[in-house]
């Protein structure tokens, strides 16, 4: 390439004439690399562009993809978006239904729709961001907020999210805006509030500690009068079974002594008596 113009230089002719031809051509390679420069640009990933014209203004029906593409200098110059989500967070004070004051925090992923992006240009710029989330947000918040209790916020936590989420989207939408994400990132209450739910929580913690006490103290009761009658019961089981038992030991007796006499007067009546003195002898004896 060098070679190349030095071989041009010399091939040009000497004196004033050369220069001003020479100067002609350098002024010539440079406005034909400057108008190849600004006639080229590139769409980096994530993004789209649109034209904006001197004299129609912004094209509504030209949105350009990723990739090279070529306009009209000075006639022509391309506005390019980030499609891509970002998050923000965003904090709001507000009020509950119950006029406590809560402090809350969302972490918003959003997005431009990249289909309306001419008409979101003509309306917000830019810097749509900073002129549209932070005051739709804060009027979400405090819509949402309103419809619960202090207490309602921290038990139902996920339904106050969804609800959010969803009159967000559905506001974000007319400003050409997609919410990807929606999350409740911090929830907090005034000093004099907190200190009141936590009394009331050890209150609660107390009056169940003592039930508890109450309830156990029932149960040993139950028990005792329980394991009273199991022992008068087992008293009155031995004193039934000792009647019976001595009852049983005299009809045993009895019989013995039955069955004893029976058995005497068998063996007199097998003893052959003699004469009539022997029985008057025995009857006196007797």
């Amino acid at each position: 390439m060098a070679q190349n113009l030095k071989d041009l230089a010399g091939r040009l002719p000497t004196g004033p004439r050369g220069v001003g031809t020479a100067l002609k051509l350098l002024l010539g390679a440079g406005a034909l690399a400057y108008g190849v420069r600004e006639s080229v640009f590139i769409v980096e990933g994530g993004q789209r562009a649109i034209f904006f014209n001197r004299i129609g203004g912004v094209q509504q029906d030209t949105i350009l993809a990723e990739g090279l593409h070529f306009r009209i200098p000075w006639f022509q110059y391309p506005i390019i978006y980030d499609i891509r989500a970002r998050p923000r967070k965003i904090s709001s004070p507000t009020g509950s239904k119950d006029l406590q004051m809560v402090n809350i925090s969302l972490r918003v992923l959003t997005r431009p729709n990249a289909a309306e992006l001419p008409s979101m240009y003509q309306r917000l710029g830019l810097d749509y961001e900073e002129r549209v989330l932070p005051s739709i947000v804060n009027e979400v918040l405090k819509s949402v907020v309103a419809k619960f209790n202090a207490s309602q916020l921290i038990t139902q936590r996920a339904q106050v999210s969804l609800l959010i989420r969803r009159e967000l989207t559905e506001r974000a939408k007319d400003f050409s805006l997609i919410l990807d994400d929606v999350a409740i990132t911090e929830l907090s209450f005034s000093r004099e509030y907190t200190a009141a739910v936590e009394a009331k929580q050890v209150a609660q913690q107390e009056a169940q500690r003592a039930q508890f006490l109450v309830e156990k103290a029932k149960q040993e009761q139950k028990q005792k009068i329980v394991q009273a009658e199991g022992e008068a019961t087992a008293a009155k089981m031995i004193s039934c079974f000792g009647r019976f038992s001595g009852m049983w030991l005299v009809s045993l007796r009895v019989l013995r002594i039955s069955s004893l006499c029976g058995i005497f007067f068998n063996f007199c009546s097998l003893v052959p008596w003699g004469s009539s003195q022997q029985e008057s002898r025995l009857h006196q004896a007797t």
